[in-house]
């Protein structure tokens, strides 16, 4: 059974427009989230430490953090975040496109089971189709050398 998949540009257009309206729901929640962040990211100093493999780099991502806090988080959100944002998302509209157009001909191209009545098991299945041809297609695309 095809699956039924709207076209790129419709995508593109409902996600530029609903993504450029969402510019105050961004600042506020942002904003509101601001401790949670001072929090989560200095949390994450042993992970960043093992990504760039630097020596001290853990302790000085910390303090870095630390120094800034969740009162700069928040201010740099409301005077400078809320207003680039709709314009962020107007200038991504091409890389958007870029990136999502060979997911959303992967979908276009796949042939589903017959979905079961609801609860049947096998409707899983039908996820699980998606879930590895999009995984396929994100392989895929990073070792041709294509950023996903």
């Amino acid at each position: 059974m095809p699956l039924n998949v709207k076209p790129i540009e419709a995508s593109t257009t409902k996600w530029n427009e609903n993504a450029s309206r969402a510019a105050e729901e961004y600042a506020s929640r942002a904003e509101a989230a601001a401790d949670s962040w001072a929090k989560g990211a200095a949390g994450a100093a042993e992970s960043y430490k093992s990504a760039v493999t630097a020596t001290g780099i853990g302790d000085r991502f910390r303090r870095g953090v630390q120094k800034a806090g969740a009162s700069k988080y928040a201010r740099k959100i409301r005077e400078v975040a809320k207003d680039r944002f709709g314009p962020g998302i107007a200038a991504a509209i091409t890389d958007y496109r870029a990136g999502a157009e060979p997911y959303f001909q992967t979908l276009a191209g796949l042939s589903l089971d017959q979905r079961k009545p609801r609860g049947d098991p096998a409707n899983y299945r039908r996820v699980e189709q998606v879930g590895k041809a999009l995984n396929a297609k994100r392989l895929a695309m990073l070792g041709s050398g294509t950023s996903a």
